[in-house]
């Protein structure tokens, strides 16, 4: 039986999607993590989900303990670990209500701990591979069920990840665009980076919920919007993961 971790936020903090759901509070090397963790089953594997900004959505980006989340995740055996997030769109293609599986990040956070490694035993300097930073197991899972499901979603996508908790400007937008950046949001790449030091197969779900502040025909990004589009569509990525828990092993 695996161990599923989900970090998600407060639309899939949510023990219905599971069975004989349970809490459980973890303290970490690193400090807490967000929130009291969910425990249950989905299937034959038992699912752990973190809720990224607190149960009432009360902790900013920028101030999320990213190394205790995934840290009490490993602490207590997860194999494996899916993310959902909220992003922006930079590219016309990808609408309102869209799934993205994320295959590559742009870290544009400037004052997070981004790994677990603060010093290196002498002479031995620990320097974590991060060509391809999302498993590709997970990935086609997680592609496949999005066809079986008819949604609409896009199997690649690279993710800019600012610092927040404001949004972009109108040039910084542009920035994205042309650097090769499909979406954006503000907690994604700091969580790969160090779900990989710690060995944890790791993939991420977006649902695009707006279009930044790129596009001059419309208002520019709100959290109003956003929170709307995403209550709107929530429903699909607790179906999603529900239907590819099952398949992981």
């Amino acid at each position: 039986m695996a161990i599923i971790g989900i970090i998600g936020g407060s639309g899939l903090y949510n023990p219905e999607i599971f069975s004989n759901p349970r809490g459980e509070e973890v303290t970490t090397l690193y400090g807490e993590p967000s929130s009291v963790l969910k425990r249950g089953t989905v299937g034959a594997n038992e699912v752990v989900i973190i809720a990224r900004h607190g149960r009432e959505h009360t902790i900013p980006p920028s101030q999320v303990n990213y190394r205790a989340n995934i840290a009490a995740l490993k602490s207590i055996g997860c194999s494996h670990i899916i993310v959902s997030t909220a992003v922006g769109s930079l590219r016309e293609e990808i609408k309102r209500g869209d799934l993205v599986i994320i295959d590559q990040f742009i870290d544009f956070t400037k004052q997070r701990k981004m790994t677990f490694h603060e010093s290196f035993e002498p002479h031995k300097p620990l320097h974590c591979p991060m060509a391809d930073p999302y498993d590709s197991g997970l990935r086609k899972i997680l592609i496949d069920e999005c066809k079986s499901l008819g949604y609409p979603f896009h199997e690649r996508g690279t993710v800019v990840t600012i610092e927040g908790p404001r949004f972009s400007t109108r040039a910084e937008s542009h920035m994205f665009r042309t650097l090769g950046a499909d979406i954006i949001n503000m907690s994604v790449a700091t969580e790969t980076v160090l779900a990989n030091e710690m060995g944890i197969p790791y993939a991420a779900v977006a649902m695009s919920t707006d279009y930044d502040s790129w596009r001059s025909d419309e208002e520019p990004v709100s959290w109003e919007a956003v929170l709307k589009v995403f209550n709107e569509n929530a429903a699909k990525v607790t179906t999603l993961l529900k239907n590819v828990i099952p398949k992981i092993n």
